[in-house]
């Protein structure tokens, strides 16, 4: 029978025959370059049932088995669609990439800063609950961070942020290492410090001292709640700009060392040099509650914030109350 295809064309209908009919369905996970009208950020499912409408196995066919010597020259291929399918198979394998590597021997190509932000874009792009990423394109976002040029690791931080605060969600951000294990140790309780707790104020322009540990070093050198900072260590927080985050980085270091603190006070400037030392943040306090009008002695337990020591101080508190005479309990939670 004479053949409906010139040899070459013949060649490239074979090569895609071949590999419909030895994985049954091919799947093309991939992104096209976007002057490709042929794919685009897509996952494109290729089966021999979409591609040539009657190339069917049929073990208890004769017909089919005789045909199966042939499969390119008689009428069991649609040949519109056998030659779409075609074209569209090798110009998936043979297109020219124009994108940053994707496979894991040219992963090995990133530089580090480079792969720090393919991780972290990995890392949402796994987890993110919103799949159209803030309505925006999340793979481009991934492209054009990494064709940047990052002459450090901080310049990659810095574009992660950018890059996961394009989500516009809250709850997701880039924390540095600085700023994470400084969250650690106020989950964990202890820090090396002065027995500050920070806060923006109410106008959100400033960072202040929302409470004071006592006995702690800030409590003995005389800082008072609400005293806004200034400058620590020579770094300035005045600029509306601050966060409790990045004052309290540099409020913390190593046990003994000293740090420097100017704040604001009712429009006064007040200087303080203080001794780092551990300090153990005081999540939960109590006291015998005298409100008139209350029928027995009642303790009051106020749990300011949670932390991982939270629920073993709660118990101690209860049972010093209960010594003091406390016959009803009431928790503050504000």
């Amino acid at each position: 029978m004479r053949s409906l295809f010139p040899t070459s064309k013949l060649a490239s209908v074979a090569v895609a025959l071949i590999a419909f009919h030895h994985h049954n369905s091919c799947s093309v996970h991939g992104f096209a370059p976007s002057s490709s009208s042929i794919l685009s950020k897509a996952s494109l499912q290729i089966t021999p049932a979409r591609s040539f409408s009657h190339v069917q196995a049929n073990n208890d066919s004769n017909e089919s088995s005789n045909n199966s010597n042939n499969v390119l020259t008689g009428s069991h291929i649609n040949l519109p669609t056998a030659i779409t399918s075609t074209i569209l198979t090798l110009s998936l394998l043979l297109q020219p990439l124009t994108i940053l590597p994707a496979s894991a021997s040219d992963y090995a190509s990133f530089t580090p800063e480079q792969r720090f932000i393919s991780e972290s874009w990995r890392q949402v792009d796994n987890a993110f609950i919103d799949r159209t990423f803030n309505h925006q394109d999340w793979f481009q976002l991934r492209q054009d961070a990494l064709k940047k040029k990052y002459k450090s690791m901080e310049e990659a931080q810095v574009e992660v942020g950018t890059l996961l605060s394009s989500l516009g969600d809250r709850y997701t951000r880039y924390l540095t290492p600085a700023k994470y294990d400084s969250i650690v140790n106020a989950a964990t309780g202890n820090v090396f410090g002065v027995g500050v707790e920070l806060a923006q104020s109410k106008e959100g322009m400033r960072v202040i001292a929302s409470d004071v540990e006592p006995n702690g070093p800030a409590a003995k050198g005389g800082l008072k709640p609400n005293d806004m900072f200034v400058e620590v260590d020579g770094v300035r927080f005045d600029d509306g700009k601050a966060t409790p985050d990045e004052v309290a980085v540099v409020v913390r270091g190593p046990e003994g060392s000293k740090v420097g603190m100017v704040v604001e006070r009712d429009g006064k400037i007040v200087d303080f040099i203080l001794t780092r030392a551990p300090v153990k943040i005081t999540s939960v306090r109590s006291y015998m509650g005298d409100k008139p009008g209350v029928d027995g002695k009642v303790g009051v337990i106020r749990i300011k914030s949670f932390s991982g020591t939270t629920a073993e101080t709660v118990k101690t508190e209860l049972e010093s109350l209960k010594k003091k005479g406390a016959q009803k309990f009431v928790l503050d939670l504000r």
